[in-house]
């Protein structure tokens, strides 16, 4: 079996200096290496990243909370349905699913019994970690690799979500050159026995891509490469689980800004980070393979390609907000279950904004 670096390198060999999009693709989703395949326990203490599931079970008890409530309203206008439908897409390791599930089971039994929960997961090694986090479900849970399986299905009327997965879809880097007055791409090369940046030069960037087309002042003040990114990937994904969508809910939680906040004096290099066990690492295009990529999510860009496809934007905001007013809700409902100490706790690391309230943005369309 190859290497990371020998199978990227032989890439490079073959066309020259590789897109960004295609590196990231091969350090964090090769079926032999992928940080992702290979990668159990990402998530928590000993992983690489902290999430709002390894706060404790409350953020999926609010989630399922909200979830129940969103398909009540459903049933209110269609009452013969008898099936509906929870998508989880990138589950991680299964605990989300787990709490949700739990949740359901507990304090909603009889819509409990109307959910087909499916994840979308596209990793067969993924599949079989879920699945033995999933194990008191296995009856309840149906797994699909890709969105696209549900096309010829029964209509979804439900919900499709997904936590932390649009910012790890593989992204396109274009850097500012301020004397040429155009964007170039930042590409992959490989030049003393490691890989680097190197710049891929096409006159048609800023018409194939138009979020390139920022005003003329603008442009005239950005310094010598100021970077942005682009992920079509993120776009094509969020518009493939809108058409599939019958009547429901499709939301995101993850990492973001607005394509306002794509062009600010901090951002000099864009929003692409590497993580290593809870840390930035220095190099982004070391050990392809061992360490997380990840980059910021531009929510006005999927918001537009969502409602292009019909839907309604209900929500974007705040963690913090949006986790706020179902908690609201849940205080005059009994059936939540007891607001415990430990609850109390799990909902300030969610919401506080030292923790984990201001990184986060949620976006909830509908139709």
């Amino acid at each position: 079996m190859k290497t990371p670096n020998r199978l990227i390198r032989d890439e490079i060999e073959k066309q020259g200096i590789l897109p960004f999009n295609r590196f990231m693709q091969l350090a964090l989703y090769c079926p032999d290496f992928g940080y992702y395949e290979t990668q159990k326990d990402t998530i928590g203490a000993r992983g690489d990243f902290y999430t709002s599931v390894s706060a404790g079970q409350l953020f999926g008890e609010l989630l399922a909370f909200q979830f129940a409530g969103w398909l009540e309203e459903i049933k209110t206008f269609n009452p013969q349905l008898s099936t509906f439908n929870l998508i989880e897409a990138g589950a991680h390791d299964g605990k989300l699913a787990k709490d949700i599930l739990n949740w359901l089971q507990n304090h909603r039994p009889k819509l409990f019994e109307q959910i087909e929960y499916v994840i979308l997961e596209p990793s067969a090694r993924r599949q079989e970690w879920q699945k033995e986090t999933l194990a008191k479900f296995e009856n309840k849970i149906r797994w699909c690799a890709h969105v696209s399986e549900l096309k010829n299905r029964q209509s979804t009327c439900g919900i499709i979500f997904s936590n932390e997965l649009l910012d790890a879809f593989p992204i396109r880097r274009f850097g500012w050159d301020a004397k040429n007055k155009r964007w170039f791409e930042w590409g992959v090369a490989f030049e003393n026995e490691k890989f680097v940046w190197a710049k891929i030069q096409n006159p048609a960037f800023q018409i194939q891509n138009p979020e390139l087309n920022a005003p003329a002042k603008l442009l005239a003040v950005l310094p010598d490469h100021y970077t942005v990114e682009i992920s079509r990937a993120a776009e094509n994904w969020w518009r493939a689980a809108a058409e599939i969508l019958e009547r429901g809910k499709l939301l995101t939680i993850d990492y973001g800004l607005t394509a306002d906040g794509q062009f600010l004096p901090a951002r000099t290099n864009g929003t692409l980070r590497a993580y290593f066990r809870h840390h930035f690492a220095d190099d982004i295009l070391a050990n392809p393979g061992e360490q997380d990529l990840t980059a910021h999510v531009n929510f006005s860009a999927i918001q537009k390609v969502g409602e292009a496809a019909g839907l309604e934007t209900e929500f974007f905001g705040t963690q913090t907000k949006f986790l706020t007013q179902i908690l609201g809700k849940t205080l005059s409902d009994k059936t939540f279950g007891e607001w415990t100490s430990a609850r109390a706790r799990q909902f300030q690391t969610l919401t506080h904004p030292e923790h984990l309230g201001r990184a986060f943005r949620i976006l909830v369309q509908s139709r």
